[in-house]
């Protein structure tokens, strides 16, 4: 990316950081000049950004301007959490929210649920994560992948949610999984000159934190 990209990137990212918005292309357009939504396309190819069709920013990750089944409420600052890894990311991410309240409902039966989630130690609580989208295919229509990346009651809320919706079975995970999936993914992200990980490093963050299998890109069950 050129410096005029990355000083873009770091204006979205910092302003959804601490407003829970994004700025629109006009906004862009008047900081930066006539060439930000060109640059917000280049984001958006590079995997930085999730635009729609009018340049309007989506998804920065762990950022979302969608709602996408979480809320996500800092001491000051109210986000939607884009997925389940993302919403119990961004206690690791923000040095001013050591901890946040992650809210959302079982898609299956429509139960609440909220925890505390911090940097010290996994929430309590015996829900589960389901993944529907495998690594490899979370951008073909990333939306849909972090839409389907929900918080359920347990195993039998996952199924009886995908023989409702004819789904097949994803990935699994109980709680301390996903916080220490989420706990360093976005490590640097709010930082000049950050850079996404390539799919070997992003394999090896996967067998640190104990996934193992096709899902994710790695042998082993």
């Amino acid at each position: 990316m050129t410096s005029d990209h990355e000083a873009l990137r770091l204006f979205v990212y910092r302003s959804l950081a601490t407003t829970g918005r994004a700025p629109s292309p006009e906004e862009l357009t008047a900081r930066f000049g006539p060439g930000a939504r060109a640059a917000l396309r280049a984001l958006h190819d590079a995997r930085h950004l999730v635009l729609d069709a009018d340049d309007n920013v989506l998804m920065a990750h762990p950022f979302a301007t969608i709602p996408l089944g979480f809320a996500v409420m800092g001491a000051r600052t109210l986000w939607w959490g884009g997925c389940a890894w993302d919403s119990f990311a961004l206690p690791h991410l923000l040095p001013g929210e050591p901890g946040v309240l992650v809210s959302t409902r079982c898609p299956a039966c429509g139960a609440p649920h909220a925890w505390n989630v911090t940097r010290d130690a996994p929430p309590p609580g015996d829900q589960v994560a389901h993944l529907l989208v495998p690594v490899a295919r979370m951008w073909d229509d990333v939306v849909h992948t972090c839409g389907n990346q929900r918080l359920f009651c347990g195993e039998a809320c996952v199924t009886a949610w995908l023989d409702r919706t004819g789904g097949d079975r994803g990935h699994v995970m109980d709680l301390p999984t996903l916080w220490r999936l989420a706990r360093h993914w976005y490590d640097g992200r709010l930082d000049p000159g950050y850079i996404r990980r390539e799919p070997a490093a992003a394999a090896a963050y996967f067998r640190e934190v104990g996934l193992s299998g096709p899902f994710w890109g790695l042998s082993g069950r």
